[in-house]
Parts: structure tokens; sequence; C-alpha cells
């Protein structure tokens, strides 16, 4: 179910899984653009189509994909909060009729091949992705939500990772352990802050890799206390982590194990850091 920072809306429609790549073939930086996009948009103007099969007004979801890809090709930057910006306020100028809109994009991530200019393979699996939303406010555009993200992210510590303590009944199977190989699957996303997500990318990986846990929780505390010392900007950040240990299948002592994937059920676990606590 799609959700507006603005409120509750008796109607919205609008286009998903929008793809775009642009391509800069003049030898520039940051040369591939590759996004999947949502654009969705509500309105009084559009009850009609609703109530009685009136589509005076409407504008259609492939005039919407349309519009989209096609105004990529005006959209002079490689960030997705300005990108999603761009976009949603150049749909509402274009559609006076439309009340507000949400854009929300996907970053199809690629990254050249041994530092060539011209190759490039999908990179990943972490990609960066953006929201916006925009309402008109007089004869203006107000920004009510704009958030960014980073999801994907796919972990791996050999040692250096911990479980004890926990509490212990009738339906505890589960040993104390004082160190095992931790896989760690994490999203996060935050407010507050724009053209940060390398650095934020930075932050996780360096967190991970240099903090010894007693818990995944305390990973993800870390890298939230962490995010917001090093970035001034960001007002909070919410991190969502996935428990995904694989399932040992021998061990000789810590120096070598051979595993498999985790099996279903995993440990699902959140928080939310805020500056002002």
């Amino acid at each position: 179910m799609n959700t507006f920072a603005s409120g509750p809306k008796r109607n919205y429609y609008g286009k998903g899984d929008v793809i775009v790549y642009r391509l800069y073939r003049d030898g520039r930086a940051n040369p591939v653009f590759g996004a999947s996009v949502k654009l969705l948009i509500y309105g009084d103007a559009f009850w009609q189509t609703y109530s009685t099969g009136d589509n005076t007004g409407l504008i259609a979801t492939d005039s919407m994909k349309n519009f989209i890809q096609r105004e990529t090709m005006n959209f002079p930057g490689d960030n997705l909060e300005w990108y999603c910006h761009f976009l949603a306020a150049k749909f509402l100028t274009r559609y006076p009729q439309a009340e507000g809109a949400q854009v929300s994009a996907t970053e199809i991530p690629y990254a050249s091949v041994a530092g060539s200019s011209v190759a490039f393979a999908p990179a990943g699996p972490a990609c960066a992705n953006a929201s916006i939303e925009l309402v008109r406010h007089g004869e203006d555009l107000q920004v009510v939500e704009a958030k960014s993200g980073l999801a994907g992210f796919r972990l791996l510590r050999l040692k250096g990772s911990a479980f004890t303590g926990f509490v212990r009944d009738e339906y505890t199977t589960l040993p104390d352990i004082n160190d095992r190989p931790l896989h760690m699957w994490l999203d996060l996303d935050w407010t507050g802050g724009a053209i940060v997500t390398p650095k934020v990318r930075e932050i996780v990986e360096t967190v991970f890799a240099g903090f010894e846990s007693g818990s995944i929780q305390q990973i993800i505390y870390q890298i939230g206390q962490k995010i917001l010392a090093e970035i001034p900007s960001i007002a909070s950040v919410h991190l969502e982590a996935n428990n995904r240990t694989w399932d040992t299948i021998a061990e000789q002592g810590t120096a070598v194990g051979v595993y498999t994937d985790a099996r279903p059920p995993y440990g699902c676990l959140g928080l939310t850091v805020k500056r002002d606590e």
C-alpha cells in the first residue's frame, strides 16, 4: 500500500516500474544513469473517473510513462533526490489539475569494467533510492517529504560477532555464541540529507568491518550513531536488518567451516535514531 506524508488520500493513481537509462557517450564522469521510477498523483479533479467513469482531465498512466522517460533527457544531473524533485515539479507545472505528486526512484547501478570509460557491468547489490512528495501551496510547490536511502546491503563478517546472555526458558534452543560468522542484510533510509549517499555507504561498510558486536542490534545502533555524528545534514535515520547468518554444515574449530544459506524464518531488527536523542 502506498502512503503519503501529507495524509491519507481519497484517490490516487500513477505509473510504477518505469525504467530509464540515460547514457552520456562524450567521455564525462558518471556516464550511466539508470533508475526505476514510480509517479503517483492525486486530486479531486480525478474523482469523477472513479465515481462516473468520466476521464475528463485524467492523464493516462501511459502518458506518465512517456513523460518520465522523455524528461530524463532534460535532467542535467545524476543525483536521485534532485531527479525525483525535477520530475515531480515539472509534472505538476505541466498538469495543474493534479494537487500533489509523489515520485520515487530506485537506482539501477552500473560500474566501469576494469576502469574502462566505455565498458560497464551491473553493480550492487546495494542500491540507492529516493522519494519526494510535492503539493500545491497557492502558486508555489511545497516539499512535504524528501527521503533518501540505500537498500540491499549483503554483509559478511568472518568473526567478531557474538550473541549471548539472552532470555532462556522452555522455548529456547539456541546456544550462546561467542564468535560466529555473521551474514546480515541491511536497508536504511534517512531524512534531511541529500547528496550524501556515498558517505552513508562508506559508514555502513566501515562500522560493519571494524566493530566487534554482541548483537545485530548493537551493530545497527553504531551505524546510525556514526551517520548522525559524521553527516550533520541528516536529521534521522531508520535502519532495518535481517539476520541471514548461514546454517552450519561442518566446522573444524574456529579455523574452517562449510555453510549453506539460512533457512527461513529469519530475524528482523529495526531501529530509528534521531538527532535530538
